[in-house]
């Protein structure tokens, strides 16, 4: 059993900047291939970013690509989101999740075993 806690969000003006972080339980984080995705309202769940185990290999949802950063600390079972040059359109409750069963990153949602309870996270224009 995993669990995940968010922390970080907030309401920003567009232009700016977050950093979110997820706290994992569990011995073995670092065997876990981690993600971050996000859901706005009357929209689906949609993959933002991932980072491998070792944290060498990372992956970007396009719309976000050059503007976020995932990053893990292993010592510390965290991972982080960086967010720069926010949009009104990256509104929407941010969630983390754990894939102990894979090695690479996945984008689906459907390969994600455990889930955080989500942290908001609002843009205003």
């Amino acid at each position: 059993q995993v669990q995940l806690v968010e922390s970080g969000g907030g309401l920003v003006q567009a232009g700016g900047s977050l950093r979110l972080s997820c706290a994992a339980s569990g011995r073995t984080f670092s065997s876990y291939v981690m993600g971050w995705f996000r859901q706005a309202p009357g929209k689906e769940r949609e993959f933002v970013a991932g980072i491998a185990k070792s944290g060498g290999s990372t992956r970007y949802a396009d719309s976000v690509k050059g503007r976020f950063t995932i990053s893990r600390d292993n010592a510390k079972s965290m991972v982080y989101l960086q967010m720069n040059s926010l949009k009104p359109e990256d509104t929407a409750v941010y969630y983390c999740a754990v894939t102990p069963r894979y090695y690479s990153v996945r984008v689906s949602s459907q390969f994600y075993d455990y889930w955080g309870q989500g942290t908001q996270v609002t843009v205003s224009s």
